[in-house]
Protein backbone atom coordinates (compact mmCIF):
# COMPACT_ATOMS: atom_id res chain seq x y z
CA UNK A 1 0.00 0.00 0.00
CA UNK A 2 0.76 3.42 -0.54
CA UNK A 3 3.10 5.41 2.42
CA UNK A 4 0.86 8.33 3.51
CA UNK A 5 2.23 11.37 2.77
CA UNK A 6 0.80 13.88 5.37
CA UNK A 7 3.00 15.06 8.48
CA UNK A 8 0.09 14.70 11.81
CA UNK A 9 0.15 15.58 15.54
CA UNK A 10 -2.54 14.68 17.82
CA UNK A 11 -3.83 15.04 21.39
CA UNK A 12 -5.81 12.31 23.13
CA UNK A 13 -7.68 12.76 26.17
CA UNK A 14 -8.88 9.60 28.43
CA UNK A 15 -9.88 9.32 31.92
CA UNK A 16 -9.69 6.70 34.71
CA UNK A 17 -12.93 6.09 37.84
CA UNK A 18 -11.65 4.15 40.67
CA UNK A 19 -9.14 2.45 38.59
CA UNK A 20 -5.20 1.94 38.39
CA UNK A 21 -4.22 3.48 34.67
CA UNK A 22 -0.93 2.57 34.74
CA UNK A 23 0.71 0.63 37.30
CA UNK A 24 4.49 0.96 38.62
CA UNK A 25 6.25 -2.27 39.33
CA UNK A 26 8.87 -0.16 41.22
CA UNK A 27 6.46 1.35 43.68
CA UNK A 28 4.33 -1.70 44.16
CA UNK A 29 2.24 -1.28 41.53
CA UNK A 30 0.92 2.02 42.82
CA UNK A 31 -0.41 4.19 39.87
CA UNK A 32 2.32 5.80 38.28
CA UNK A 33 3.22 9.84 39.68
CA UNK A 34 5.21 12.64 39.11
CA UNK A 35 6.73 13.01 42.41
CA UNK A 36 7.39 16.80 42.29
CA UNK A 37 3.61 17.27 40.93
CA UNK A 38 1.86 14.62 41.88
CA UNK A 39 0.04 14.26 38.38
CA UNK A 40 -0.45 10.66 37.08
CA UNK A 41 1.63 9.49 34.23
CA UNK A 42 0.64 6.73 31.84
CA UNK A 43 3.87 5.45 29.42
CA UNK A 44 3.51 5.60 26.15
CA UNK A 45 4.73 1.83 26.48
CA UNK A 46 1.25 1.02 28.39
CA UNK A 47 -0.58 2.64 25.62
CA UNK A 48 1.10 1.31 22.61
CA UNK A 49 0.21 -1.83 24.31
CA UNK A 50 -3.18 -1.30 24.40
CA UNK A 51 -3.43 -0.30 20.52
CA UNK A 52 -1.56 -3.76 19.87
CA UNK A 53 -4.18 -5.31 21.77
CA UNK A 54 -7.09 -3.85 19.94
CA UNK A 55 -5.32 -4.37 16.49
CA UNK A 56 -4.66 -8.31 17.39
CA UNK A 57 -8.85 -8.34 18.17
CA UNK A 58 -10.09 -6.40 14.68
CA UNK A 59 -7.60 -7.29 12.42
CA UNK A 60 -7.42 -11.35 13.71
CA UNK A 61 -7.52 -12.63 10.51
CA UNK A 62 -6.09 -10.04 8.09
CA UNK A 63 -2.81 -10.24 6.49
CA UNK A 64 -0.11 -8.15 6.98
CA UNK A 65 -1.45 -7.18 10.44
CA UNK A 66 0.43 -9.45 13.02
CA UNK A 67 1.74 -8.09 16.03
CA UNK A 68 5.76 -8.41 16.73
CA UNK A 69 5.48 -7.36 20.19
CA UNK A 70 2.86 -9.63 21.52
CA UNK A 71 2.11 -11.83 25.19
CA UNK A 72 4.85 -14.67 24.77
CA UNK A 73 6.42 -13.73 21.45
CA UNK A 74 9.97 -15.15 20.63
CA UNK A 75 11.02 -12.71 19.10
CA UNK A 76 14.30 -14.26 17.31
CA UNK A 77 11.12 -16.97 16.33
CA UNK A 78 9.29 -13.45 14.77
CA UNK A 79 12.77 -12.75 12.76
CA UNK A 80 13.06 -16.18 11.55
CA UNK A 81 10.11 -15.95 9.26
CA UNK A 82 11.90 -13.32 7.59
CA UNK A 83 14.42 -15.16 6.61
CA UNK A 84 12.11 -17.99 5.79
CA UNK A 85 10.15 -16.29 3.14
CA UNK A 86 12.78 -14.94 1.77
CA UNK A 87 15.45 -17.86 1.45
CA UNK A 88 17.80 -17.67 3.06
CA UNK A 89 19.49 -18.40 6.42
CA UNK A 90 20.61 -16.52 9.25
CA UNK A 91 23.84 -16.08 10.89
CA UNK A 92 24.34 -15.14 14.71
CA UNK A 93 23.49 -11.31 15.38
CA UNK A 94 24.32 -10.75 11.75
CA UNK A 95 23.00 -8.88 8.66
CA UNK A 96 23.35 -10.71 5.30
CA UNK A 97 26.07 -9.03 3.66
CA UNK A 98 24.41 -8.63 0.75
CA UNK A 99 22.75 -5.03 1.49
CA UNK A 100 19.43 -5.72 -1.03
CA UNK A 101 18.94 -8.63 1.12
CA UNK A 102 18.86 -7.11 4.45
CA UNK A 103 16.59 -4.32 3.07
CA UNK A 104 14.19 -7.07 1.80
CA UNK A 105 14.56 -8.53 5.55
CA UNK A 106 13.69 -5.15 7.11
CA UNK A 107 10.50 -4.80 4.83
CA UNK A 108 9.19 -8.30 4.94
CA UNK A 109 9.04 -7.43 9.04
CA UNK A 110 7.40 -3.81 8.23
CA UNK A 111 4.60 -5.26 5.54
CA UNK A 112 3.67 -8.02 8.33
CA UNK A 113 3.75 -6.85 11.49
CA UNK A 114 1.56 -3.89 12.08
CA UNK A 115 3.24 -2.66 15.26
CA UNK A 116 6.87 -2.30 13.55
CA UNK A 117 5.88 -0.40 10.66
CA UNK A 118 3.81 2.00 12.67
CA UNK A 119 6.46 1.80 16.13
CA UNK A 120 9.17 0.65 14.56
CA UNK A 121 11.67 -1.87 16.17
CA UNK A 122 14.92 -3.08 17.23
CA UNK A 123 15.09 -6.60 15.49
CA UNK A 124 18.71 -7.25 16.01
CA UNK A 125 18.92 -10.22 18.83
CA UNK A 126 20.22 -13.35 17.76
CA UNK A 127 18.95 -13.34 14.15
CA UNK A 128 19.20 -10.11 13.08
CA UNK A 129 16.47 -8.50 11.29
CA UNK A 130 17.62 -5.21 11.33
CA UNK A 131 15.91 -1.93 13.08
CA UNK A 132 13.72 0.33 11.70
CA UNK A 133 12.34 3.40 12.86
CA UNK A 134 9.06 4.00 13.31
CA UNK A 135 6.65 6.72 11.78
CA UNK A 136 4.44 6.75 14.90
CA UNK A 137 5.59 8.15 18.51
CA UNK A 138 3.56 9.31 21.53
CA UNK A 139 4.59 10.58 24.51
CA UNK A 140 4.23 9.79 28.34
CA UNK A 141 0.47 10.77 29.14
CA UNK A 142 -0.03 13.05 32.12
CA UNK A 143 -3.09 14.44 34.36
CA UNK A 144 -4.09 17.58 33.84
CA UNK A 145 -4.70 17.75 37.60
CA UNK A 146 -2.97 15.84 41.30
CA UNK A 147 -4.30 12.65 41.66
CA UNK A 148 -4.10 11.25 44.62
CA UNK A 149 -3.73 7.37 44.57
CA UNK A 150 -5.90 5.07 47.24
CA UNK A 151 -4.97 1.93 48.82
CA UNK A 152 -7.37 -0.35 49.54
CA UNK A 153 -7.72 -3.50 51.54
CA UNK A 154 -9.76 -6.18 50.30
CA UNK A 155 -10.58 -9.38 51.54
CA UNK A 156 -10.85 -13.09 49.77
CA UNK A 157 -12.99 -15.51 51.16
CA UNK A 158 -10.92 -18.39 49.40
CA UNK A 159 -7.05 -19.04 50.62
CA UNK A 160 -4.47 -20.62 47.70
CA UNK A 161 -3.11 -23.58 50.39
CA UNK A 162 -4.21 -26.41 52.20
CA UNK A 163 -2.48 -25.42 54.98
CA UNK A 164 -4.45 -22.24 55.11
CA UNK A 165 -8.01 -23.50 55.58
CA UNK A 166 -9.05 -22.79 58.63
CA UNK A 167 -8.31 -19.50 57.83
CA UNK A 168 -11.61 -17.45 57.63
CA UNK A 169 -10.02 -15.18 55.09
CA UNK A 170 -7.61 -13.51 52.89
CA UNK A 171 -6.42 -10.18 52.51
CA UNK A 172 -5.04 -8.19 49.77
CA UNK A 173 -4.28 -4.72 48.66
CA UNK A 174 -5.56 -3.00 45.90
CA UNK A 175 -4.79 0.46 44.49
CA UNK A 176 -6.86 3.42 42.59
CA UNK A 177 -7.34 6.59 41.37
CA UNK A 178 -10.44 8.01 42.55
CA UNK A 179 -10.60 10.13 39.27
CA UNK A 180 -7.74 11.50 36.74
CA UNK A 181 -8.21 12.87 33.27
CA UNK A 182 -4.79 12.09 31.18
CA UNK A 183 -3.67 13.97 27.97
CA UNK A 184 -1.40 12.81 25.64
CA UNK A 185 0.51 13.67 22.59
CA UNK A 186 1.41 11.69 19.71
CA UNK A 187 3.61 12.08 16.36
CA UNK A 188 3.26 10.84 13.14
CA UNK A 189 5.97 11.11 9.79
CA UNK A 190 5.45 10.61 6.90
CA UNK A 191 9.00 10.83 6.05
CA UNK A 192 9.66 7.90 8.28
CA UNK A 193 5.97 6.38 6.81
CA UNK A 194 8.10 6.22 3.38
CA UNK A 195 10.98 3.62 4.75
CA UNK A 196 7.99 1.53 6.74
CA UNK A 197 5.10 1.32 4.14
CA UNK A 198 2.52 3.00 7.14
CA UNK A 199 -0.82 3.41 4.87
CA UNK A 200 -3.49 5.29 4.91
CA UNK A 201 -5.09 1.94 6.33
CA UNK A 202 -2.99 1.86 8.80
CA UNK A 203 -4.04 5.20 9.92
CA UNK A 204 -7.29 4.94 9.82
CA UNK A 205 -6.61 1.73 12.07
CA UNK A 206 -4.35 3.85 14.47
CA UNK A 207 -7.34 6.53 14.83
CA UNK A 208 -10.21 3.38 15.42
CA UNK A 209 -7.81 1.74 18.18
CA UNK A 210 -7.04 4.83 20.26
CA UNK A 211 -10.83 5.55 20.03
CA UNK A 212 -11.92 1.93 21.00
CA UNK A 213 -8.89 0.20 23.44
CA UNK A 214 -10.24 0.77 26.63
CA UNK A 215 -13.76 -1.00 25.27
CA UNK A 216 -11.65 -3.93 25.04
CA UNK A 217 -9.28 -3.70 27.91
CA UNK A 218 -11.54 -3.95 30.66
CA UNK A 219 -10.07 -5.01 33.92
CA UNK A 220 -10.78 -4.94 37.86
CA UNK A 221 -7.39 -2.91 38.28
CA UNK A 222 -8.49 -0.65 35.92
CA UNK A 223 -12.20 0.45 37.15
CA UNK A 224 -13.64 2.71 34.26
CA UNK A 225 -11.56 3.91 31.13
CA UNK A 226 -12.36 5.78 28.51
CA UNK A 227 -10.90 7.58 25.68
CA UNK A 228 -12.42 11.30 25.60
CA UNK A 229 -11.24 13.15 22.82
CA UNK A 230 -9.29 12.69 19.64
CA UNK A 231 -7.78 15.96 18.27
CA UNK A 232 -5.95 15.74 15.13
CA UNK A 233 -3.71 18.30 13.51
CA UNK A 234 -2.81 17.41 9.63
CA UNK A 235 -0.45 19.17 7.51
CA UNK A 236 -0.83 19.59 3.82
CA UNK A 237 2.51 18.24 3.71
CA UNK A 238 4.96 15.57 4.26
CA UNK A 239 7.74 17.66 5.98
CA UNK A 240 5.04 19.98 7.86
CA UNK A 241 4.08 23.72 8.32
CA UNK A 242 4.38 24.13 12.26
CA UNK A 243 6.28 23.04 15.11
CA UNK A 244 4.15 20.82 16.62
CA UNK A 245 4.56 22.37 20.72
CA UNK A 246 2.79 25.55 18.76
CA UNK A 247 -0.16 23.40 17.83
CA UNK A 248 -0.62 21.75 21.39
CA UNK A 249 -0.71 24.70 22.81
CA UNK A 250 -3.98 25.56 21.16
CA UNK A 251 -5.48 22.96 23.07
CA UNK A 252 -6.76 23.87 26.40
CA UNK A 253 -7.87 21.61 28.98
CA UNK A 254 -9.20 23.58 32.26
CA UNK A 255 -11.68 23.35 35.39
CA UNK A 256 -15.18 24.13 34.35
CA UNK A 257 -16.02 27.77 35.43
CA UNK A 258 -12.47 28.10 37.49
CA UNK A 259 -13.69 25.14 40.16
CA UNK A 260 -10.45 24.26 41.80
CA UNK A 261 -11.65 23.64 45.39
CA UNK A 262 -13.08 20.45 45.12
CA UNK A 263 -11.07 17.38 43.57
CA UNK A 264 -12.42 16.33 39.86
CA UNK A 265 -14.79 13.58 39.86
CA UNK A 266 -15.91 13.17 36.31
CA UNK A 267 -15.25 14.71 32.62
CA UNK A 268 -17.86 16.95 33.11
CA UNK A 269 -15.75 18.88 35.46
CA UNK A 270 -13.30 20.02 32.69
CA UNK A 271 -14.00 22.36 29.59
CA UNK A 272 -11.28 21.38 26.72
CA UNK A 273 -11.32 24.56 24.08
CA UNK A 274 -9.64 24.75 20.72
CA UNK A 275 -7.78 27.63 19.26
CA UNK A 276 -8.79 27.65 15.71
CA UNK A 277 -8.10 31.58 14.66
CA UNK A 278 -5.29 32.41 12.61
CA UNK A 279 -4.33 28.51 12.21
CA UNK A 280 -0.99 28.33 10.28
CA UNK A 281 -1.31 27.64 6.54
CA UNK A 282 -1.85 24.30 5.89
CA UNK A 283 -2.60 23.29 8.95
CA UNK A 284 -6.62 21.68 9.29
CA UNK A 285 -7.92 20.30 12.65
CA UNK A 286 -10.24 17.34 12.79
CA UNK A 287 -11.88 16.41 16.13
CA UNK A 288 -12.57 12.29 15.68
CA UNK A 289 -14.10 12.23 19.29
Amino acid sequence: MTAISNRYEFVFLFDVVNGNPNGDPDAGNLPRLDPETNQGLVTDVCLKRKIRNFVTLDQEEASGYAIYMQEKAVLNDQHRKAYKAIGIEPKDKKLPKDEAKAHELTQWMCANFFDVRTFGAVMTTGINAGQVRGPVQMAFAQSVDPVVPLEMSITRMAVTNEADAEKERTMGRKHIVPYGLYRAHGFISAKLAERTGFSSDDLSLLWRALMNMFEHDRSAARGEMAARKLIVFKHDNAMGNAPAHKLFERVQVNRRDGETDTPARGYSDYDITIDRDNLPEGIKIEEML
